[in-house]
């Protein structure tokens, strides 16, 4: 049986040996041993019950719900992977419509094609923007929530393709800067996040139209460990992302 150390594991999963820490400290995925030295050793079973912790923070579920599935006694690996596939085979849909109004767009702003503005949001249903805005008014009241979402709606109206475009394109470029940094062990406080950061905040103030006070800041980075669809979002672009992101926010907001 193969057994492997958290550096192995890490290289195997491309989960940061950070993650991996975390979740032994949580209980999510402890080691089959821990050697007289320190190390952690990692088996086949270790790597199933990873690969299953993958799936669902793919699919969205917060990290503690994940922990309570996983430790049901009852739990199937067989079945689970089922309904996976199921899941899975629905967002591929999902997302094969967003890809398709991203080639449209760029058809449309190019001049090869001509795209009404209602093709412009196929891909973002009805049920998925509800979802996040009745999240964001349970999570921060009618109020502060209301006031955001409202802004936010108000100001995209307004926006051309092109317009839309830019901003979407400006948020793939921020989030591989952040996943290159990660990458490289910056730190979430040097100076090199702090100056994306800088572009980050700018982009903030340019979708929503006026500038974010630090306190509405931070609270996005929160906002995007909390929130599961934004978690799924950054994991799936480097393991480890949406906490040095949130972090980062925060050491921004406090030094501005």
């Amino acid at each position: 049986m193969s057994v492997y150390t958290v550096k192995q594991m890490a290289r195997l999963s491309g989960v940061s040996v950070r993650a991996l820490h975390h979740y032994d400290a949580i209980g999510l995925l402890r080691p089959r041993a821990v050697g007289a030295n320190g190390y952690r050793y990692y088996d086949r079973e270790d790597l199933l019950r990873l690969q299953q912790i993958l799936f669902h923070r793919a699919l969205e579920t917060p990290l503690k719900d994940i922990q309570a599935v996983l430790d049901d006694p009852g739990f199937d690996l067989a079945a689970a992977l089922r309904a996976h596939r199921v899941r899975l085979a629905s967002e591929a849909e999902r997302y094969a419509r967003l890809v398709d109004v991203v080639d449209r767009t760029l058809a449309d702003l190019e001049g090869e094609q001509a795209m009404d503005d209602k093709q412009m949001f196929d891909g973002f249903t009805p049920e998925k923007q509800a979802q996040h805005e009745a999240w964001l008014i349970e999570r921060y009241g009618d109020d502060r929530a209301g006031q955001v979402i409202a802004g936010a709606k108000a100001h995209m109206a307004t926006m051309t393709k092109g317009d839309f475009a830019a901003l979407q394109a400006g948020a793939a470029t921020l989030e591989a800067d952040m996943a290159k940094a990660l990458s490289q062990g910056l730190p979430a406080d040097s100076d090199a996040v702090g100056a994306i950061m800088g572009r980050w905040w700018a982009w903030i103030a340019k979708g929503w139209n006026r500038e974010p006070t630090a306190e509405a800041f931070a609270g996005l980075g929160r906002v995007y460990l909390e929130h599961p669809d934004f978690t799924a979002r950054y994991e799936a672009i480097a393991p480890g992302l949406t906490e040095y992101l949130a972090e980062a926010m925060r050491v921004f907001t406090e030094r501005r």
